[in-house]
């Protein structure tokens, strides 16, 4: 019985003098962190010039600024918290010896460099990371997912790029988060849905609800194409009637010297249309080109056979630069269709239209993102403008007033109207 009893006496000694080893060991390795911190920051105010490590006696690093200890008696560090110290250079290696850290704080340093991807490693207990208002680069290691106690982890406020990892999902204890103000793009995580979407703002490539729309068509995208169409509408009826002013001035030039003309009759109809009076009821599906001249205007090859330029021409110039926006193509050089395709866009275009496919014309950039409606619309608009036959063909006006609707739904149209009063109707008739 006697001996029974020894034994166990002495059983309870190894393992007390063994949990006193390991307790002795994990605090000198513990005095090694601090150490390696003092000696690997630059630290301009000299907080850290304060940390002493000639004493020997238990627990003296629980004094040391920015150190709390798990208890006086002991050099085990439950909590770093360095921060507004001007610290510079990276974060350290060190912090692996720091293994019963819980609690890390460097915000609003000067620290660089990448986030450690072995910093769970080093320290996998830490309940709160702080790293904020540092001058921190490079992705977000997805390694930070095991540091599996995290309850807070707050990187905001640095130049961090790269997306969010989504094996940050299973970081289930997670109750604050924040990446705010840094570069970083792709999809909002989907499992952050319950944290403040403050928590993300200022990362112009991060997009998903409760943000912006991914993928979608900025405001100011969708306005600079609708613009550009409504633009080149205006540019085109002025480019319009600047060449009929021309062909008018060359063919009244050639009848004084006795050349050839069309005749009166059509010099009269000519002279009636002028400059003062130049609306779009003036370009309408009737044309100012019309009777016995026929029905011309379809295209540059209908000028040449025709040497007459009409609006009904222009507007087949401009339905091709819609369709050049709308669907990312050249005029000639049509990288997205079948193999053994050979024809123009307007080509392409149509026969995609004649087999129900007309959708499938739309740059795939710009497909998929939240503004289809106005697209296939823009999309429509060209294919009027450029119908073979000139008769059936959109006027200028037309498409301007069509592309003006599509503005003015979303309030994206600049002030065309001040701008062009001699083409939109405020000219004065006086």
């Amino acid at each position: 019985m006697k001996v029974s009893f020894k034994i166990c006496a002495l059983n309870i000694i190894i393992v007390t003098l063994v949990a006193f080893s390991v307790i002795n060991v994990l605090g000198e390795d513990d005095v090694r962190c601090l150490q390696g911190v003092k000696n690997s920051l630059d630290n301009p105010e000299g907080e850290l010039t304060t940390w002493n490590f000639a004493s020997s006696s238990v627990g003296f690093i629980c004094n040391f600024v920015g150190v709390s200890c798990w208890n006086d008696r002991e050099n085990r560090i439950i909590n770093l918290q360095l921060r507004d110290m001007k610290l510079s250079r990276q974060v350290l290696e060190s912090l692996r010896y720091c293994q019963s850290l819980q609690n890390l704080d460097l915000s609003s340093n000067s620290l660089s460099g990448t986030i450690p991807a072995q910093i769970c490693t080093w320290v996998p207990y830490l309940v709160t990371l702080d790293l904020s208002n540092n001058d921190l680069s490079g992705p977000i290691p997805p390694d930070l997912a095991n540091c599996t106690y995290l309850n807070k982890l707050i990187l905001s406020n640095n130049r961090l790029s790269g997306s969010i990892p989504f094996e940050f999902s299973g970081l289930g204890r997670l109750k604050q988060f924040s990446v705010e103000n840094n570069d970083l793009a792709g999809t909002f995580p989907s499992f952050f849905t319950n944290l403040d979407s403050a928590s993300f703002d200022g990362n112009k490539g991060l997009c998903g609800k409760p943000l912006s729309k991914c993928g979608g068509l900025s405001k100011k995208t969708l306005a600079i194409i609708i613009d550009a169409g409504v633009f080149g509408a205006a540019f085109s009826l002025l480019l319009g009637f600047g060449v009929w002013w021309w062909y008018h001035l060359r063919c009244s030039e050639r009848k004084r010297k006795g050349g050839y003309g069309f005749g009166r009759d059509y010099d009269a109809r000519i002279m009636d249309f002028g400059l003062a009076k130049m609306t779009c009821s003036d370009s309408n599906e009737s044309s100012y080109v019309n009777g016995d001249l026929g029905e011309f205007g379809y295209v540059a090859p209908e000028y040449s056979s025709t040497m007459v330029a009409s609006l009904k021409g222009d507007v087949y110039g401009f339905g091709v630069v819609l369709l050049e926006l709308v669907t990312g193509q050249k005029p000639l050089d049509i990288s997205n269709a079948e193999e053994g395709f050979k024809g123009s866009l307007v080509d392409w275009v149509n026969h995609l239209s004649s087999s129900g496919r007309s959708k499938d014309a739309v740059d795939k950039a710009i497909c998929g993102k939240g503004h289809e409606e106005e697209i296939y619309q823009f999309l429509k608009i060209a294919c009027n403008c450029v119908i073979a036959r000139p008769k059936d063909r959109w006027s200028m006006c037309k498409a301007y007033q069509s592309l003006k609707t599509i503005a003015s739904e979303h309030h994206v149209l600049s002030e065309l109207d001040d701008e062009f009063p001699l083409i939109f109707g405020k000219q004065d008739y006086d």
